[in-house]
């Protein structure tokens, strides 16, 4: 009779719970996305600050022996094309705004993880405000990278865009 009463209290306990049981595997998946996210950009900023006051050439000459890249191919020369415009400066500026964007990026998966409806709201409008820019960049430079970028954030628009218009349903 103990163990009928145990169970009683458990099942009510589970109804009484809903978002324990109700996991919202889109956001998790989304909250990854952004943990991820903020990770490597943690590490590019690193990276920038480690580069300050080297000889940019020399690290790309080690990197490119290390990776087999041909000295004449077009990868080593676009590196090298680039690189040509990278100052200190330019390389405080990368890694204070890989920093920036790397804090954004962990509160909105944090928040998304813990299921907050601020984080949903944050990622939605940040989400929105880089749609046209990516738009822009697909049209200036079209590659399967630009487009899949775009599918994956369009996706993750629609799909907050639907939670949020549910939860506003339900709380109705």
């Amino acid at each position: 009779m103990h163990e009928e009463t145990m169970e009683g209290n458990l099942e009510m306990m589970d109804a009484t719970e809903p978002r324990a049981q109700r996991r919202h595997g889109g956001l998790l998946a989304i909250a990854i996305f952004k943990l991820t996210k903020s990770a490597f950009f943690f590490a590019v900023g690193i990276g920038a600050f480690h580069l300050l006051h080297r000889d940019l050439g020399l690290v790309a000459a080690h990197l490119e022996h290390a990776l087999h890249f041909e000295p004449e191919g077009r990868i080593n020369a676009l590196i090298m094309e680039h690189l040509s415009t990278v100052d200190n400066t330019r390389l405080r500026q990368i890694g204070f705004f890989t920093f920036a964007y790397s804090a954004v990026a962990l509160v909105e998966g944090w928040g998304l993880y813990c299921e907050k409806v601020w984080a949903e709201y944050l990622t939605l409008s940040l989400t929105t405000m880089f749609l046209p820019w990516e738009l822009y960049e697909l049209v200036r430079r079209p590659s399967y990278g630009r487009l899949g970028l775009l599918l994956i954030n369009l996706l993750v628009l629609c799909y907050l865009v639907w939670i949020l218009d549910r939860k506003k349903k339900d709380a109705a």
